[in-house]
């Protein structure tokens, strides 16, 4: 990649004459929340909340409230919405099984990374969003280079666009703290497996 992903979004977003669609997929309400401020001038998004990682249902429930309240609360500049998917915290762990002992940011977060991001792609393709993106570059722990890779993949697989990003870039991390404290956001302090308790890389 010659050019780095945070310019091939900004290069993306100048061709953008009109609001397109585009399918959002979100890990938490306090990550999404300088995502949408920056996304929100360029396409009326459809946040999908699909994160079967998140263990017990009692943090993934809270998450997902969040989520919810933020979208009601937040002004954007286009239409915003969500797609609320079903908990399934069986999935994850059928797939990340023989990876559990795996260390934070290895081939566990990369099998998670593509059971979300291929949910997102498919539920894009089937209706007919005109893009498809994660918030999961806007967090400093995750690896922007890899969630690209396997967005371009998808895109391949499934013929509809991928929006590049590295969405902490420009202080993208820095304005998701921002407003979390503005909308009072609760900010989880472990990944979301339980697995990511066992070291705790928000330390």
């Amino acid at each position: 990649m010659t050019e780095s992903y945070y310019k091939l979004c900004l290069k993306e977003l100048a061709s953008i004459d009109k609001p397109k669609k585009l399918l959002l997929h979100s890990c938490c309400a306090p990550c999404s929340s300088s995502v949408i401020s920056f996304l929100t001038n360029y396409f009326d998004i459809t946040i999908i909340y699909y994160n079967p990682n998140i263990s017990p249902k009692e943090e993934y429930e809270k998450r997902k409230e969040e989520q919810i309240r933020l979208i009601k609360t937040m002004k954007t500049t286009n239409k915003i919405d969500i797609i609320d998917c079903d908990y399934d915290n069986n999935l994850y762990e059928e797939k990340i099984k023989g990876y559990e002992n795996e260390p934070e940011r290895g081939a566990r977060c990369t099998i998670c990374f593509k059971l979300r991001l291929e949910k997102t792609a498919q539920i894009a393709k089937e209706k007919n969003y005109e893009y498809f993106c994660s918030t999961l570059s806007v967090s400093p722990y995750k690896n922007a280079n890899l969630i690209n890779e396997i967005g371009e993949e998808l895109s391949k697989k499934y013929n509809i666009k991928w929006l590049y990003s590295d969405f902490k870039k420009a202080d993208g991390y820095k304005k998701s703290i921002e407003l979390s404290k503005k909308y009072n956001l609760y900010r989880q302090d472990y990944c979301g497996c339980k697995y990511s308790k066992r070291k705790n890389i928000y330390d």
